[in-house]
């Protein structure tokens, strides 16, 4: 599974002993908003595809000195979140931010010709849902009203930095869309939303929300 490929960087010397290990790999900084939710969620689609990469994570604010570390090995700017492609320990493709698409990715790929499979130790990591779950349910039977649900569920959408997959990102992103759009819009049209639609949507993505968090796909 790819989160058994995935190993996380710290300082300086993490990152070297990374590529030393894994000349051809890629590098993802993590921000910590959703951009990196669903930038990660494209670049998994991607790994998915090749069990050959391993991929190194810096949280960017915790481990700054790995993130400094990539920018004095590669002259890359830093920016989260980043992905960096390796080949034989050469950065030779890089995307931030939202230019993280599943187009641009598959340019990038054509970079790294694929390889043997990589040799991984089981991880027993997951994502959590459970307060998106909360909140859903909170919502639905009816503790909190339309307003307090929108702004709750947003905020927290908005400033989520998890690795989620790219079926999650979906399902989350499917009640309201691109939140920093409706954030604006709905200071602009505050207590005009169609509250029974979001009211739908939040049913249906709940429920598919249920099925992932049992491992179900969706």
């Amino acid at each position: 599974m790819l989160r058994d490929r995935i190993a996380t960087l710290t300082d300086a010397a993490d990152v070297d002993a990374f590529l030393t290990d894994h000349p051809t790999s890629v590098i993802f900084k993590a921000g910590t908003c959703h951009k990196t939710m669903q930038g990660f969620g494209f670049l998994q689609a991607k790994l998915e595809e090749r069990p050959d990469l391993m991929v190194g994570l810096i949280r960017v604010v915790e481990h700054r000195p790995a993130s400094n570390r990539i920018a004095e090995r590669t002259g890359i700017v830093h920016h989260s979140p980043q992905v960096i492609l390796f080949r034989d320990g050469e950065a030779v493709f890089d995307v931030d931010n939202w230019g993280i698409t599943p187009e641009v990715l598959v340019e990038g790929f054509a970079n790294v010709p694929a390889g043997a499979p990589a040799e991984v130790a089981p991880s027993a990591s997951g994502s959590d849902l459970k307060p998106y779950l909360d909140v859903l349910e909170q919502y639905l039977s009816g503790v909190i009203g339309d307003r307090q649900f929108e702004y709750v569920y947003t905020t927290m959408f908005r400033d989520d930095a998890s690795l989620r997959s790219a079926a999650e990102v979906d399902v989350l992103g499917s009640i309201f869309g691109d939140v920093d759009r409706h954030a604006n819009m709905h200071l602009m049209m505050a207590g005009k939303a169609q509250d029974e639609a979001m009211r739908v949507r939040a049913e249906a993505a709940y429920g598919k929300l249920k099925e992932l968090a049992q491992g179900v796909p969706a």
